[in-house]
């Protein structure tokens, strides 16, 4: 007994030592959780930082009113709105791609497959996400844009179509995965007690199975949206880099992204305002890209609400 009370004692080398361990891999884990903190804010600050001398020389108001973007031109002109207009165009055709399609297979995956036959083609599927960029960027040149061209005989070699069709593919295997993991996550009595009202596979499926997981599935279109947005070798390749403010998809334009890999090539020297305009780039990127994801955010917590 009295070895007992000393194992147990606080003060016993071996409970002593387990404190000590305990206490280590909790520092650890924290310090594992507050890494990704502490690197977005130093993205943050770096973007904040080099994009603070830009506006000392280019105005606010110019900046986000201007209808033309050419600075790497002599008289360079600094209007984002040429770049966020191909971006918003480029995700647009990629959400349209991507969110319906997604959607279908997650619920196929889900809802018809069995079991053996879905652990078979999930990862299959998820192949398309291991794909390099670039090799959708030129599988968009090169077949998706000829493929178009017979369909529309006077679209161009570059467009913002073409890539956002092919963003779009790409992003799939985003959306499908995680809205096809909270549809599986949805209790198997209510398909049951559809099934017991008379319902259908596809009734209930559409009618109980989706909407009871549509916060996970709204999660997954965030972030299908996210990667469109930062999406960067497609659109550099195949929509042209050309910065026009254009609502015609058949049109080239450039996106945020395509605009920062061009610039960054060294064309321009460091520290001058040309090469200033890659940091405010890329913080209007960050801005929209969280704006996004508060709305997202927003969209999910009001659902779960009304649940």
């Amino acid at each position: 007994m009295s070895e007992l009370k000393a194992f147990t004692s606080a003060n016993h080398p071996t409970r002593r030592w387990r404190k000590i361990k305990d206490r280590l891999i909790e520092t650890v884990l924290l310090l594992a959780a507050c890494s990704s903190v502490f690197v977005t804010l130093g993205i943050v600050y770096i973007l904040v930082s080099e994009s603070l001398p830009f506006f000392e020389t280019v105005s606010f108001k110019e900046f986000l009113t201007g209808r033309e973007w050419t600075p790497m031109f002599a008289e360079a002109k600094f209007g984002i709105r040429p770049l966020v207009a191909g971006t918003f165009m480029a995700t647009f055709i990629a959400v349209c791609v991507a969110i319906p399609l997604g959607t279908i297979v997650s619920a196929y995956l889900s809802e018809y497959l069995k079991p053996r036959a879905r652990e078979a083609l999930k990862p299959i599927l998820e192949l398309l996400a291991a794909v390099p960029s670039v090799v959708y960027g030129y599988f968009a040149l090169l077949f998706v844009t000829p493929m178009l061209q017979k369909i529309m005989p006077n679209l161009g070699g570059f467009s913002v179509l073409s890539a956002g069709i092919v963003m779009g593919i790409m992003i799939i295997p985003y959306v499908s995965s995680l809205s096809e993991d909270a549809m599986r996550s949805v209790p198997a009595h209510l398909r049951e007690a559809s099934a017991a009202l008379g319902s259908t596979k596809f009734q209930t499926t559409l009618r109980v199975v989706i909407p009871s997981a549509f916060s996970g599935i709204s999660s997954a279109y965030v972030l299908g949206i996210s990667r469109a947005l930062g999406e960067t070798m497609v659109v550099a390749i195949a929509a042209g880099m050309q910065p026009n403010l254009t609502l015609d998809p058949s049109e080239p334009a450039a996106t945020i992204t395509a605009f920062i890999v061009q610039v960054s090539l060294g064309d321009l020297p460091h520290g001058s305002i040309g090469y200033q305009s890659i940091y405010v780039a890329g913080l209007t990127l960050l801005v929209l890209t969280l704006i996004f994801n508060i709305l997202g955010m927003w969209i999910k917590s009001q659902i779960q609400e009304k649940e």
